[in-house]
């Protein structure tokens, strides 16, 4: 039987699994109530549960372990509290300190870069935050490596919390205008 293949745009507030594995919360939202996929399929890396955008699903193994690896980069666009100086992109650009395991850990070299003028997304389920609280601004951040809550801990890092979290391009697959909670099946990942 031929390995399927799908690309989804995971809502906030969703696991990336299909199983819930937690005993003290059993009321989560888990990605097969998106669609009805086949047995055996997996999510290809993981967005957190507070994290949106382009996840890419199969049941080929193979697959899964090859994306997963620093061959493939991983875009980002992060809404963050506050207007990021030059400063900090560059320092992100070059790499930071973050824990990862209870270990110190410097991030790989990356690409990142405001985004002037601020990406289109739809209003998020849960809202972020008032006007307010003062400003914010994006980042675009590209890596080719992926530790647990890496992102929102380099942008911590250099001063600037993230609030919200998507995920637009895995190699040369890209979000688009693929609506949360979109799904679609496709022949073949170009891996």
């Amino acid at each position: 039987m031929p390995h399927q293949h799908f690309i989804i745009h995971k809502p906030y507030g969703y696991l990336s699994q299909f199983v819930n594995n937690q005993t003290r919360r059993k009321n989560k939202k888990l990605l097969g109530s998106l669609h009805d996929f086949p047995e055996g399929i997996m999510a290809i890396g993981r967005l957190d549960e507070t994290s949106e955008g382009l996840l890419l699903l199969t049941t080929d193994g193979k697959v899964s372990e090859q994306v997963r690896s620093k061959i493939y980069e991983k875009e980002y666009y992060v809404q963050l509290d506050g207007t990021i100086s030059e400063a900090a992109v560059q320092a992100l650009q070059q790499g930071v300190d973050i824990t990862v395991a209870g270990k110190n850990y410097t991030t790989l070299p990356c690409q990142a870069a405001a985004l002037n003028p601020p990406p289109k997304f739809a209003a998020r389920a849960k809202k972020i935050r008032d006007d307010r609280h003062g400003p914010t601004s994006w980042i675009s951040i590209t890596l080719r490596e992926g530790k647990f809550r890496q992102v929102r801990k380099m942008t911590a890092a250099v001063g600037f919390p993230t609030l919200r979290l998507i995920r637009v391009r895995i190699g040369a697959i890209y979000l688009n205008q693929l609506p949360s909670g979109g799904v679609i099946e496709v022949e073949e990942l170009p891996f």
